[in-house]
């Protein structure tokens, strides 16, 4: 079972170059943490920005630091079915103990069920590792239907979905119409706990980047029935995890690391880094949830 908490971890880039050491270094840093494993080369890991190359270096970092009781999860989606099926394939060669697969997204008035199905079904069927659907509508303008979702869950080597919005609605819809095997991974902290409340199994938050025993908490006290303390909690954290994700993204959520003594290193272009007003915004929040005092900085 895929379950618990997991950050999507940064990517971070040394003279526009994949930093393997860096890279290296800040997974050790969160194996010293409560956190089930990583995500690596998802969208908070500037998937998009990598070719080939960078990917598979970015990948082979990180599951050489992850050790065997934890798992490893990378970003393997790409536009066509073929390209994605290679960097699967890749990626499991390198380790990894399963993929997690984001939707196609270019040609989206083409994009029928029929088409998802058919590119799940490929995708899965030549992956020698489980599979997650990864459904990020804000990113790609795309949503994967629930009929969708219900029906590829049946594959054998499809074990679940990462879904990144806040429409709780859909979860529940989604986990109404899948088996009880089948994961739900949240992918938006700001409704992490109500995530769990409906029936998701863990969560892949950009904010357990940040604070990854914090979310591990939140994730105990729902499981545990302590609703009250998982409740406050949560809104002790929303703040946080809005400045990391919606209001400044990636560049945001490296800008937090580096604040904490991570080696997050820049966004690749077109992204920027963001100003130093932002990163004061980041810093005071920091210092409420105390991770470092309001003053500090390494930015």
């Amino acid at each position: 079972m895929i379950d618990g908490v997991f950050p999507p971890i940064p990517t971070p880039f040394s003279n526009d170059t994949v930093d393997v050491v860096a890279m290296g270094s800040n997974v050790d840093r969160w194996m010293q943490t409560r956190i089930r494993g990583v995500v690596v080369l998802g969208s908070n890991g500037e998937a998009p920005f990598l070719n080939e190359s960078d990917s598979d270096a970015a990948v082979a970092a990180a599951r050489e630091h992850v050790p065997s009781n934890r798992l490893c999860i990378a970003g393997v989606g790409r536009e066509s079915t073929i390209e994605t099926i290679r960097a699967t394939k890749r990626a499991a060669d390198l380790g990894v103990d399963a993929v997690l697969v984001r939707t196609p997204s270019f040609f989206k008035v083409l994009l029928t069920p029929e088409v998802f199905v058919a590119h799940y079904t490929a995708v899965a069927d030549a992956s020698p590792v489980p599979v997650l659907l990864y459904n990020f509508t804000a990113v790609t303008g795309v949503t994967l239907p629930v009929e969708v979702v219900s029906t590829l869950a049946a594959h054998p080597n499809i074990v679940g979905i990462k879904e990144s919005g806040s429409d709780l609605k859909y979860v529940s819809a989604l986990i109404a119409n899948t088996p009880d095997d089948f994961v739900l991974l949240a992918g938006s902290a700001p409704v992490f706990y109500p995530s769990l409340l409906v029936g998701a199994t863990g969560g892949v938050l950009a904010l357990a980047s940040v604070v990854p025993d914090l979310c591990v908490e939140l994730y105990d006290l729902a499981q545990s029935g302590r609703h009250s303390e998982a409740r406050e909690l949560q809104r002790r954290l929303t703040p946080l995890a809005g400045l990391v994700t919606s209001r400044y993204g990636v560049p945001g959520l490296k800008a937090a690391l580096s604040l904490l003594g991570f080696h997050a290193g820049e966004p690749r272009l077109p992204l920027q880094p963001i100003k130093l007003e932002a990163i004061d915004e980041i810093r005071v929040v920091l210092a409420r949830l105390g991770m470092l005092s309001a003053t500090h900085s390494s930015v």
